[in-house]
């Protein structure tokens, strides 16, 4: 008998999917359940929820308020543990049947944002948001009392599970695949050739969706405070705003649309710095950066203060100022490659590999794990 892996939504893209990806090769065996499953084929085989089948999957946040009652309605099912990773609701989770009163554990991406740290995310900061969060808070503190242990993502996280679930963590840091990033020197398309071309031969990156809680808009403060040019790389509905932005910049400021994962990979390579201003319970791309070699500069609050070494593979900002931002862009330039890498390696995937597979044993009492953890393919 195995266990049962339980997530969120599934996306094709994704931090926690990363996650869930890992541990669903750590587990061949284990069932899987989510929301529901819009990732293209890149998970196949996972049971979804009920909302699965309504409207409301269009629209997580219309969803919200029934994604607690649709992990209660979870089928019957006999397993010896259960392992939710949550960064909303999936921790909720309970089944019918023997599975119902098995040892159940948490990875915990964070509490939900909107509803407990809406200072973060915008999405929590409205009237309507505000009161919904009010009605959830109850309910989702006493069902994360549930779990018998729970691991966060970054001691950012397991501060504020603290503070609002009320239960101590282990932080187990997600895995990065420092070796891709690492590795080979990319292989573009010729047209990924023909716009890598056309970028200037120094630059400072900025990578992530276009949206404002990502705070684009300091990656070109950046840029004219340092007087390199800037390369932003993503796409969202803050794009006319930065590109307003952008066209008052004393530096040039070039937009590269939804970057393949190559495409990606050879824009870190080529930068001076990834410039990463958004508070974040972790972080992956600074990780992914310094995997490539480049070093990151990055907000001194959140998950980036576990990663970046402030003077060694980066540099830590905490006011953002134009003299802050020149010294920080100067002192990351000065980090070496070897020490960027080096730093990375202690988030690659086998460290997250070899530390889940401990937790989650020294809890269930057995060692659950029986995947070989690889590339490739779906899962």
């Amino acid at each position: 008998m195995a266990g049962i892996l339980i997530h969120e939504w599934l996306s094709e893209h994704g931090g926690s999917e990363n996650v869930f990806e890992v541990l669903s090769r750590m587990y061949p065996d284990a069932e899987r359940f989510c929301l529901w499953n819009d990732s293209a084929g890149r998970f196949v085989g996972v049971e979804e929820t009920v909302l699965a089948s309504t409207p409301l999957r269009r629209s997580k946040a219309a969803a919200a308020l029934f994604m607690p009652a649709a992990w209660r309605m979870l089928p019957r099912r006999d397993a010896e543990w259960v392992l939710a990773s949550t960064h909303l609701f999936a921790h909720h989770a309970r089944f019918r049947g023997p599975a119902r009163d098995v040892p159940k554990l948490v990875y915990a991406h964070t509490p939900a944002r909107y509803i407990w740290a809406p200072e973060l995310d915008g999405r929590g900061r409205g009237a309507l948001a505000r009161s919904i969060a009010d009605m959830l808070k109850p309910i989702d503190r006493r069902r994360a009392q549930e779990p018998i242990a729970i691991a966060a993502n970054s001691a950012f996280v397991a501060a504020r599970i603290a503070d609002t679930w009320e239960r101590e963590a282990t932080v187990i840091h997600p895995p990065v695949d420092v070796a891709w990033f690492a590795g080979e020197p990319p292989r573009l398309t010729a047209e990924e050739e023909r716009e890598m071309a056309t970028l200037p031969r120094e630059y400072l990156l900025g990578v992530s969706r276009f949206v404002p809680y990502k705070r684009l808009d300091r990656v070109i403060d950046a840029g004219s405070s340092s007087g390199v040019p800037v390369v932003l790389a993503g796409g969202g509905p803050d794009e006319a705003r930065l590109r307003a932005r952008a066209a008052k910049a004393s530096v040039p400021v070039h937009i590269v649309h939804e970057p393949s994962q190559m495409m990606l990979r050879a824009l870190y390579r080529g930068a001076v710095a990834l410039v990463f201003p958004a508070i974040e319970d972790f972080g992956i791309m600074p990780v992914e950066a310094m995997a490539a070699g480049t070093p990151v500069v990055a907000s001194a609050v959140g998950g980036t203060a576990e990663t970046v070494v402030d003077g060694v593979t980066g540099a830590l900002v905490h006011e953002w100022s134009a003299a802050e931002l020149r010294a920080a862009v100067d002192r990351a330039a000065g980090a070496t490659r070897a020490d960027c890498v080096a730093r990375a390696n202690e988030f690659d995937t086998p460290v997250f590999v070899k530390r889940m597979t401990a937790w989650v044993a020294g809890h269930t009492g057995q060692d659950a794990a029986g995947g070989r953890v690889d590339a490739g393919g779906a899962v």
